[in-house]
Order: C-alpha cells, then sequence, then structure tokens
C-alpha cells in the first residue's frame, strides 16, 4: 500500500509540474502571427542597457545588440534579400553571430548555422542544400569557404567579417543605418515558416538541414525556463557552439528570450572552464553531457567549487557522471532534457533524478502523443504485431520513442529541407490506419517507476552471440575502470561470426592499467556485451559538439593495417586482454578461435 501511495504522489507532482511547463507554450501556433524577432525586439525594449553579451572582456548591452541586429537587416535589404531566401553562416562563436541571425530574421531570412568544423565536400554540401544566396564567414571559417567555393565551382557571394578572403563585411555594415526595418517586411509570417536551418552532426554521412521554425525556436527557448526557471537575473555560461541547438537555443535563445546575460566563450576549454564560471559569476551553464565527463576527467582546479553555480542544464548527461559531477563540483542541481534538432518528441527531467531524461506515467502517451514501440535491432525497425500495428515496449524494454505527427504546436513535423530525408523520418499505420509519428531513431527504456532512461542511438546497439548489446550501456562501465578518460564503444564484423563483436576505442590516464580490466568488464557486464577488443587513442574524435565519430573506427575494426594505435584483444581463455599481433590475426581470420 505504501508503494501504491508513493507511486501515486510521484506521478501527481510530475503531472502538476508537466501541466506548468505546457502552459509555457499554450500560445505557440503555426498559425501565430509572432516570430523571434518579435520576442528579442520586445525583451530589448524592456531591458535595453541590460548585459546581452560578456564576451572577451567586453560588455555588449541589448541596445547594443539590437542596433548590431539592425545593420544586418538592413544591410540584407540593400542587397536584394527578401522574406524566404536563406544565407549561410560559417562563424565561430562571438556576438556577431547572433546578431546575423537576428537581424535577419528581422526581414524573414533565414538562416542556414554551419558547423564550423566542416571543409571540402561536407561544406559545399551544407552550402547547396539549402540554396542558400550568400555566404558569410570570418576567420578560419573564411579560408575554409573561399576554398570550397573555388573547388566546388559554386558562384556565390561571400563575405568575411574580417575582409581578408572576400567581401569586407564589417565595413558593409557601418554604411547601414541601426534603426529598425520596418515590421510589415515580415507581418506575413507566421509560427511555421522557417527562421534558422540547423544541421544534423553527420556522425554517420552527409548532415541534413533541420529546418527550425520561429514556433519551434520560440518553444526552445521557453523549453530552457521551465527546466531551470531561467530569469533575468541569471548569467548564463556557455561555451558550446552556437550553430548546434544546445548552444544556440538552450544557452542563447533561452537567456535571451527573458532578458538573461549569456557570458560567452569561443570554444569549451576545459583548464579554464572553472576560473571563467567563478570569474564571471555565472548562475547557470549549458552543457552537452561529454562536457561534463571532459571536467571530470580533468585535473582538480582551485576554483572549481568557488562559484556561483546554481544549475547546469542540457542533455546527454549519463548516471555514471552526473554523481561524480555534482559531488565534485558542488553544483547544486542539473536539469537534463531529451530531444532533437529537428523532433517533435521532448523529455525533461524536473526533479533532477539521477540518469533519467524525463518521466512518463502510461496516461501521457495518450495525452502529448509520445510512445515507446518494441524494436528489432537487426533490421533496424519497429516489431509490428499480426495486425500490423506497433506494439508498445514493456517496463524496462528498449523501444524506439516516437512522436505523433498533428499539424498543431508542438507535435508539427517541419522536417528537412531535403524531402526524401524528411520522409525517411516519418512512419505511418502505427497505431491505427493512417496515422504519422516521427522517429527518433533513439533506444529509450521507462522504469517500473515510470522514469525514462537513453538506452542508444538505433544503429549504435548491435547484435552479438543472438543478444542486443547497447553501446552507451558497455560505455558506462568502461569509464567506471580506474585511468579510463573517454571510451566510445562500437560493433565489428569478425569473418565466420554472425553479428558484431564489441570494440572500444578508449582514452586513458597514466593511472590505467590493462591488467585488470577484462575482470572489471566481466564482473559487471553479461558475457555477450563483453568487448573483445580495445583500441587505445591519443585522442578521442569527436564532432563540433562532442559527440563521438564511429564511422571510420568501424570501417578500421582491428585491422593493425589501418592504424598505429594499439589494439588488444580478449583471447578465449585468456582472464586478460593481450596485446593484437598480426598471427592472432591470421587465428581469428582461420576460425580458429571459439568466440
Amino acid at each position: 500500500m505504501a508503494n501504491l501511495i508513493s507511486a501515486f504522489w510521484r506521478d501527481a507532482k510530475f503531472g502538476i509540474r508537466l501541466l506548468r511547463v505546457l502552459r509555457l507554450f499554450s500560445d505557440l501556433k503555426p498559425d501565430e502571427p509572432r516570430t523571434i524577432a518579435d520576442d528579442f525586439e520586445a525583451v530589448v525594449d524592456v531591458n535595453p542597457d541590460k548585459i546581452a553579451f560578456v564576451f572577451e572582456g567586453r560588455n555588449v548591452t541589448y541596445r547594443e545588440f539590437d542596433a548590431r541586429a539592425n545593420r544586418v537587416a538592413n544591410w540584407g535589404l540593400s542587397r536584394g534579400l527578401e522574406a524566404g531566401d536563406v544565407v549561410a553562416l560559417d562563424l565561430e562563436n562571438c556576438t556577431d553571430f547572433p546578431a546575423i541571425w537576428f537581424g535577419l530574421s528581422k526581414v524573414g531570412v533565414a538562416t542556414a548555422l554551419i558547423n564550423t568544423n566542416l571543409e571540402g565536400e561536407g561544406l559545399a554540401h551544407c552550402i547547396g542544400i539549402v540554396d542558400a544566396k550568400v555566404i558569410i564567414a570570418g576567420g578560419e571559417q573564411a579560408v575554409r569557404v573561399k576554398k570550397c567555393l573555388a573547388e566546388a565551382d559554386l558562384e556565390l557571394p561571400l563575405w568575411d567579417i574580417d575582409g581578408k578572403h572576400g567581401q569586407d563585411f564589417s565595413r558593409g555594415l557601418k554604411r547601414e543605418r541601426a534603426s529598425r526595418p520596418d515590421r510589415a517586411i515580415r507581418a506575413h509570417l507566421q509560427g511555421k515558416d522557417i527562421a534558422l536551418f540547423i544541421y544534423t552532426s553527420g556522425t554517420t554521412g552527409l548532415p541534413k538541414a533541420a529546418k527550425i521554425t520561429h514556433m519551434k525556436l520560440r518553444g526552445t527557448g521557453r523549453t530552457a525556463k521551465a527546466l531551470v526557471r531561467l530569469n533575468s537575473n541569471d548569467r548564463v555560461y556557455n561555451t558550446l557552439p552556437l550553430y548546434h541547438i544546445t548552444g544556440g537555443g538552450l544557452g542563447l535563445v533561452g537567456p535571451l528570450s527573458v532578458g538573461a546575460t549569456i557570458i560567452l566563450r569561443r570554444k569549451f576549454s576545459a583548464t579554464e572552464f572553472w576560473e571563467d564560471v567563478a570569474n564571471s559569476d555565472a548562475t547557470l551553464f549549458v552543457y552537452i553531457g561529454e562536457l561534463c565527463r571532459y571536467l571530470l576527467s580533468a585535473s582538480d582546479h582551485p576554483k572549481q567549487t568557488n562559484h556561483h553555480l546554481r544549475a547546469g542544464y542540457g542533455n546527454g548527461l549519463r548516471g555514471e557522471v552526473w554523481r561524480p559531477f555534482v559531488e565534485r563540483f558542488q553544483v547544486p542541481t542539473m536539469r537534463e532534457l531529451y530531444g532533437s534538432t529537428e523532433g517533435n518528441v521532448t523529455f525533461l527531467n524536473l526533479d533532477g533524478t539521477i540518469g533519467a531524461i524525463g518521466q512518463m506515467p502510461p496516461w501521457m502517451g495518450s495525452k502529448i502523443g509520445m510512445e515507446l514501440v518494441k524494436f528489432d535491432v537487426v533490421e533496424e525497425r519497429p516489431i509490428r504485431g499480426e495486425d500490423g500495428f506497433c506494439i508498445r515496449a514493456d517496463i524496462d524494454e528498449p523501444g524506439e520513442v516516437l512522436g505523433k505527427i498533428t499539424d498543431v504546436g508542438r507535435q508539427s513535423f517541419s522536417g528537412y529541407h531535403d524531402k526524401k530525408a524528411t520522409e525517411a523520418k516519418i512512419l505511418t499505420d502505427v497505431f491505427e490506419a493512417g496515422d504519422k509519428w516521427f522517429r527518433t531513431g533513439d533506444l529509450v527504456r521507462r522504469d517500473a517507476d515510470n522514469y525514462v532512461y537513453f538506452v542508444d542511438r538505433i544503429g549504435d546497439t548491435f547484435r552479438w552471440k543472438g543478444e542486443n548489446v547497447a553501446t552507451n550501456e558497455v560505455s558506462d562501465v568502461i569509464s567506471k575502470y580506474p585511468g579510463v578518460e573517454l571510451a566510445n564503444v562500437y560493433g565489428v564484423e569478425v569473418s565466420g561470426f554472425e553479428g558484431r563483436a564489441g570494440m572500444a576505442a578508449i582514452t586513458v590516464g597514466s593511472d590505467f592499467s590493462i591488467r585488470w580490466f577484462a575482470a572489471h568488464l566481466r564482473d559487471r557486464l553479461p558475457p555477450y556485451a563483453v568487448p573483445l577488443f580495445i583500441r587505445i587513442q591519443p585522442e578521442a574524435e569527436t564532432t563540433g559538439t562532442f559527440k563521438f565519430r564511429k564511422v571510420e573506427l568501424v570501417k578500421q575494426g582491428f585491422d593493425l593495417s589501418q592504424t598505429d594505435d594499439p589494439i588488444w584483444f580478449l583471447e578465449p581463455g585468456s582472464d586478460q586482454f593481450v596485446e593484437f599481433d598480426a598471427v592472432m590475426r591470421r587465428r581469428l581470420d582461420a576460425g580458429e578461435y571459439r568466440l
């Protein structure tokens, strides 16, 4: 009886919190004639002399930020840009980054936020798929863009912030008026119109350009408010790339929507993080899970607890990092959410349960259009019953999370600029004929207390010895071994065997010893989940948003000719990993090992 009462009150409290959150989004509609520019201008009018940004020793007020954006808007008009056009932006974090896309939004022009790490084919692809009319870049990115345009034979005006590799953007702005352009220019825009293009990370193939509507962007700002009660007194430390939805949405749109101050850094630095946070009197910071892992792996800093942080908020924080992070750095609260750049599914961890991405009582699916369905990891598709419809996942069973697609509010799905890519993310006839659901591509599980936990990306989970292996769960165990700093787990093909064997690329510290590693894994993982191969890398390969790159690692596998990194093998019959060599490779290829 006590357990039932406890469960009732837990779900009731969650329901009350959820209702408060949903009220924040109640006025967001596809046909609402209000844009992100309207929201920002309203904040500027209330807080003109408030500090909007602290960046590299300089304070920028909301009035100054708006004036810079107005110059950008007027620059766009003088160059013949019209509502519906697209401008590509390839620029490192700086105050001009938001001023440019905010300014362009004032006249209905959408901005495509290019990943600053791209060059060559990937860069040309991102510029081309959105039909950009102009590209604005700066620094090293301007060099790459100029080279890319020449190699890809793209005839596109390049405006360089510094004026070294294209037309001088900064000089061009000085000739423009700092007053706001007439709102009538964007008066026809609605919530469903595109404000930004934000690209998927490109860990598997070329990036896709996700459409970020004004409605979604405004909603992203409100999500930040809902997570941490973000308000105008907050000072938000943001070291994430602004071309990403977490850094540029939660960490930028969120604070600007409430009149808060953003302490902006050009790039993340684990060694300077706590110095910055303490010296700037930051009250909040925005994170990606791996950022927290990097900080946890770094050496102690004298100011790591001498700060005024009341919370961190973001996504991707795994349970094995969460608890030691808050204990070591004395951050009172961490608020985790789950969502994708383009999707219509969001989970919010509103009570701080460690490791969870949120809650999902049984009534929630039908009320807000989210469901977990059984999934076949080999075929990489949801399992359907005899009636042809999908089957809801059981308690503690990993399932793909789906979001019902409607034309109303947060359940709408704008998709990508590429129609085929959009169609590939839509699942039809899920629970009834003709219904449409957004496929997140993620496996999550719900426990008996209705808390939801991220399991893995579809494609990362692999099958070995007839069992499903979730790479994130294996990574969690590996990361708890002394000396392991980062662990990237994936499956590799072994000749003569079905499925894929586990392999992990790890970076290690001076205190790492391979001697007891196998025992550590075997004590904590089922036999089929213990990796057969360990590759020790001097440095992990990640995307600009700290996601591990796996494509090349999977291709290289345990082929010694493809890398100079040492590879270790859990040889059958051995109680520890041994260094993999050509003899072992020949025996493996000949089928002499019983794996």
